[in-house]
């Protein structure tokens, strides 16, 4: 049985400047076919703007405010909200409020590093 506590989690960075807490995936638990992590962008932070080729992603607002650019559509995000991301689809994600804006990222096929491509 794999369980994975929060506190037990190290922080990494993605290549588009997420920091990034792996529940389930190839950096944490054996998790092939999807990843579960939770990302935070600071105040007035951002992503890198991005596609993967192969996965699709959910993003669920659990704190914060956001505006999420994808494929050139904006839109404003709050606590609760969940945005799909389709393959293929380029994206960037703007904290734009006054706390750490943080969403739990659903990934499948997982995340990684070699399907993400950057675009700016």
């Amino acid at each position: 049985m794999e369980v994975r506590s929060y506190n037990q989690i190290e922080p990494f960075v993605t290549l588009d400047g997420s920091e990034i807490r792996e529940w389930a995936g190839p950096v944490s638990a054996p998790a092939r076919n999807q990843s579960l992590a939770e990302a935070t962008i600071p105040p007035g932070g951002a992503t890198t703007a991005h596609y993967h080729r192969l996965s699709e992603e959910l993003y669920l607002v659990v704190s914060g405010r956001g505006r999420l650019i994808l494929d050139g559509e904006e839109r404003e995000l709050e606590e609760g909200d969940c945005a799909l991301i389709p393959p293929g689809a380029t994206h960037k994600l703007h904290n734009s409020g006054s706390e750490p804006l943080r969403i739990v990222c659903a990934c499948a096929p997982p995340y990684s590093d070699e399907d993400t491509r950057l675009t700016e």
